[in-house]
């Protein structure tokens, strides 16, 4: 008996320990690494065009820096493959560089916003390509409940899916791409120099002219007076050897 005792509590001994054991042998959990805006979009599968505009224009390398370098963080709403394949033919290719880099940053604002947020912020919100060509280049966000629109002015669609919605940095799936309204509009003169009203260039340059010395007419009143002065010199010494003689 008192063996079947001391081999009960041996197992149960081993029991209770094992589990203990198993917990302290487990690695510890692995950091999460610096946030990369490309593969939280590659991971989704659906984001290839927006990709390339990101690497083509730096604006990944950009969204990295801030969201792991500062506190502000970032939201992007990110255009899927089949809101570009939607796009009038050659739509992409009729923009000018400048406009692919200001489509590009039109998608990021450079503030972290959750979903909530969006319905009580001020519009328009700031992206950025804001002041850029002195243009707005805002976004306009309206809805109720969980339902949140973003507006361009010419574009409107509705935010469906959050890719990552944790600070430092969201991801809004959109299925339009946001293009602005400042494209289709006039850009605003661009401010002219101020005017030079005293005129005081113009006289400057008339002054400086019109007091440039002459460099021909004293010296031609000198060369006049040796001569008159040497003339009158060989009359007088004619005279005195008339005289003389």
């Amino acid at each position: 008996m008192a063996l079947i005792l001391l081999s009960l509590t041996t197992l149960l001994l081993s029991l209770l320990l094992l589990p203990t054991a198993h917990a302290q042998s487990a690695p510890p959990p692995t950091p999460a690494g610096p946030i990369n805006i490309t593969a939280i979009l590659e991971k989704a599968n659906q984001y290839t065009t927006f990709i390339r505009l990101l690497n083509e224009t730096q604006a990944a390398n950009q969204i990295n820096n801030q969201v792991n370098n500062s506190h502000d963080g970032m939201t992007v709403f990110a255009p899927t493959d089949n809101a570009f394949n939607n796009l009038p033919p050659g739509t992409l290719n009729k923009l000018t560089n400048q406009q692919q880099v200001q489509l590009v940053l039109y998608h990021i604002c450079p503030k972290y916003y959750s979903l909530e947020s969006l319905l009580t912020v001020s519009n328009p919100v700031r992206t950025q390509a804001s002041g850029q060509d002195n243009q707005v280049f805002g976004l306009n966000f309206t809805g109720q409940g969980n339902q949140v629109n973003v507006s361009t002015g010419i574009v409107e669609v509705p935010i469906y899916n959050a890719l990552m919605k944790d600070p430092p940095l969201a991801v809004y799936q959109v299925d339009k791409v946001l293009i602005p309204k400042e494209f289709s509009e006039p850009k605003p003169p661009a401010a002219s120099p101020p005017p030079n009203g005293d005129g005081s260039g113009s006289a400057a340059k008339d002054g400086g002219a019109a007091k440039a010395p002459s460099t021909s007419s004293p010296g031609n009143g000198s060369g006049k007076m040796n001569v008159g002065f040497g003339l009158v010199t060989g009359i007088l010494l004619l005279c005195m050897g008339l005289l003389s003689s």
